[in-house]
């Protein structure tokens, strides 16, 4: 007897239109988890119901808090550049999963041929949802430096808590443990980063580097005092490719980290 296929969301869902670009590789880490928040967030039952991916991993851009920091617009030019590459090899729509290198777009945003999803503006859109009154804004020193984060959530009229210098070091120091797949050491260190900012003001923390989720979720910390990046892009992604009306991300945060 041939097997039964499930008759709810498959009967309904079908493979999106658009190929999904990813510029990863920032760091390998963090991308492999995003392309498995995506398809655990997709509203597929089937493997061809699932988005089509191009994946461009590369790691040889260079550190995009340094280049910040000292001036360096390298890394502009090799985002342009492999952002180019994906929609010249089909991607239909196109996703960084690193925080820090959104400060690099500039007018490339404008230039592509194809949207890009950004993923500053979908962990706003969740952090907004998840708590009203603000939360703590972690991230490398490179995307506090840009102040990426601050003048968009500015914008929105959404307030965000600033680490001090102490704690920011080891904010950062814990993003690149997970660079280094020192995940322990990571979680360790950004536990006791976070629960010095819930002594401060106990409102909820952006993980707005894409490492930090995996060292929020290491160190056994409450999902529901989090807005993870990575989901956030993965959400907004799933959202974008099957569209409002195959799509609905899930509204209980508890799960973005």
């Amino acid at each position: 007897m041939a097997a039964t296929k499930p008759s709810s969301a498959a009967a309904v869902t079908r493979t999106p239109e658009k190929t999904l670009g990813v510029l990863g590789g920032m760091g390998p880490t963090a991308t492999a988890e995003f392309l498995r928040l995506l398809a655990a967030g997709a509203p597929a039952t089937e493997d061809q119901q699932h988005p089509r991916i191009v994946l461009l991993s590369e790691p040889g851009i260079p550190d995009r808090t340094d280049a910040l920091l000292s001036g360096d617009d390298e890394p502009a030019r090799r985002v342009r550049e492999g952002l180019f590459t994906l929609a010249g090899w089909g991607a239909g729509l196109l996703a960084i999963p690193c925080n820090t290198a959104h400060a690099f777009l500039g007018r490339t945003v404008a230039e592509l041929p194809v949207p890009l999803v950004d993923i500053v503006d979908a962990t706003l859109a969740e952090a907004m949802r998840l708590s009203p009154a603000g939360g703590w804004l972690t991230a490398t020193t490179g995307t506090l430096a840009s102040g990426l984060y601050q003048e968009r959530a500015a914008a929105l009229g959404y307030r965000l808590h600033i680490p001090d210098g102490g704690t920011q070091k080891l904010i950062h120091d814990s993003a690149m443990r997970v660079k280094a797949n020192r995940i322990e050491e990571a979680a360790r260190t950004f536990r006791a980063a976070v629960q010095s900012l819930w002594l401060r003001r106990e409102v909820p923390v952006l993980a707005a580097c894409t490492e930090l989720p995996i060292a929020y979720q290491g160190g056994a910390l409450p999902p529901e005092m989090a807005v993870s990046s990575l989901s956030a892009l993965a959400r907004a992604c799933n959202g974008a490719l099957y569209g409002p009306a195959r799509f609905s991300p899930r509204h209980d945060l508890r799960a973005a980290v």
